[in-house]
């Protein structure tokens, strides 16, 4: 029934699929990814800010996400409160977030008060709402919560494997800062940070909904009309370093938390990454059935859960995985790990493991790809990768056609993933 009101409505013209375009301020020709889809009447916005992630924190580590609750705080005429209401009253969603590489501003609302919305952004842009008392407010929420994270070891053991494996990068230091890092933070840290990132030169606009393209466009003018030209550098690239190291934590815990990750030498761009993205689900990424699952959890009950991944990025890429266990067990884990992705390197997957990822990966797509938010950021991700809109579309027919010869061939050209350091919290 599902994909019958999905074929009338593509039928019908309401849902259009994702188009690029763009919008000219101040001589700068901003990106922009929209799609019409009048099947119900919302718009949604996001507004990103390229290279304004925490990878640009310099000194400050977690100054990018700090800087990103700042504006949470509304705007200075109405306040955080004011702010807050105004939302409220008309059930606007709106936030601020930082990642490793861009900040992000959502909105999304009903169609009818989307302009209302659009233009309490602008005033956000225009004049946040930066002071000393919203300084110490986020100061003690931001310490509050990395100060409950030290009782979380999944995060610990996750921090201290970027720190072996980023070493003397921007990415060795924790994205949400330290309670010391946080605590250095000064209201003209966060001042200079907004100024020298929030500017058009580093924006990708992604809109859709209940619109048309031209209301996008006079939307996009009216928000940004207020922010300098700005300037946006290369975005540096950083592998993951190919030295074996292990770190050992030592807490009062009653399992082992054991984080696993080395080189992955794959880029964002790179025409094989189809092929990466179905080797990968037959390593560790597929959850039961999975290689490491299957011979860690199911075979020989040594973990609770365990999963490995390859995170690729415009930044950087690399191999990981993690998995929980018995105290005792913890030594036999580890070896099975290692010995697990060898035999995975050198042997390649089966016939059998190729059919089964291709028919969860192919299978789960329209699930993928029913809404709007999922829609959107999609096209946004094959943009900002380089590959193009429509891009995915591609993908999932060469995965199609994906045969095992091939797959094996790309699996043995990555044998850096065996060259894995370890961070482990136990007892």
């Amino acid at each position: 029934m599902r994909g019958l009101i999905l074929t009338i409505l593509l039928i019908q013209g309401v849902l259009m699929g994702a188009v690029l375009d763009s919008v000219k301020i101040d001589g700068v020709e901003i990106p922009l990814i929209f799609e019409k889809d009048s099947s119900l009447p919302i718009r949604s916005m996001q507004v990103v800010f390229q290279k304004s992630g925490s990878i640009e924190d310099g000194n400050l580590s977690g100054l990018a996400k700090f800087s990103a609750k700042m504006l949470n705080q509304g705007s200075k005429r109405l306040g955080n409160v004011g702010f807050a209401k105004e939302l409220e009253k008309k059930a606007i969603r709106f936030g601020v977030h930082a990642g490793v590489e861009t900040m992000v501003v959502e909105l999304s609302s009903l169609k009818d008060v989307f302009d209302e919305g659009v233009a309490l952004v602008g005033e956000l842009f225009a004049q946040p709402n930066l002071n000393e008392e919203s300084l110490k407010k986020v100061k003690a929420t931001t310490i509050g919560y990395l100060l409950r994270k030290k009782s979380d070891y999944d995060y610990i053991a996750s921090i201290n494997l970027k720190k072996i494996l980023f070493k003397d990068t921007p990415l060795q230091n924790p994205s949400d800062g330290t309670v010391e890092s946080v605590e250095k933070i000064t209201l003209e840290d966060v001042k200079g940070f907004l100024d020298r990132h929030l500017v058009l030169k580093r924006i990708i606009l992604v809109m859709g909904g209940d619109m048309e393209l031209d209301e996008a466009k006079k939307a996009a003018l009216a928000m940004l009309k207020g922010l300098k030209r700005g300037t946006l550098e290369p975005l540096p690239f950083y592998n993951a370093r190919d030295k074996e190291e292990e770190v050992v934590q030592k807490e009062d815990t009653k399992q082992a938390y054991i984080y696993f990750g080395s080189p992955y030498y794959e880029r964002i761009d790179s025409d094989e990454l189809y092929k990466s993205k179905v080797a990968m689900f037959i390593l560790g990424s597929g959850g039961f059935g999975s290689r490491i699952m299957e011979e860690i959890r199911v075979k020989r009950g040594l973990a609770y859960s365990a999963y490995a991944f390859a995170r690729v990025t415009k930044s950087h890429s690399y191999f990981t995985g993690y998995l929980q266990t018995k105290l005792e067990s913890q030594e036999e884990a580890k070896k099975l790990v290692k010995e697990v992705i060898e035999e995975f390197v050198k042997k390649g997957a089966t016939l059998k493991e190729l059919e089964s990822a291709k028919k969860f990966i192919l299978g789960s797509e329209p699930l993928r790809n029913e809404t709007l938010q999922q829609r959107l950021s999609r096209a946004f991700n094959e943009y900002y990768s380089g590959h193009g809109l429509g891009y995915t579309k591609m993908e999932l027919k060469k995965i199609e056609s994906l045969s095992l010869e091939e797959l094996n061939r790309y699996i043995k050209k990555h044998p850096e993933i065996v060259k894995l350091s370890f961070s482990i919290v136990t007892k």
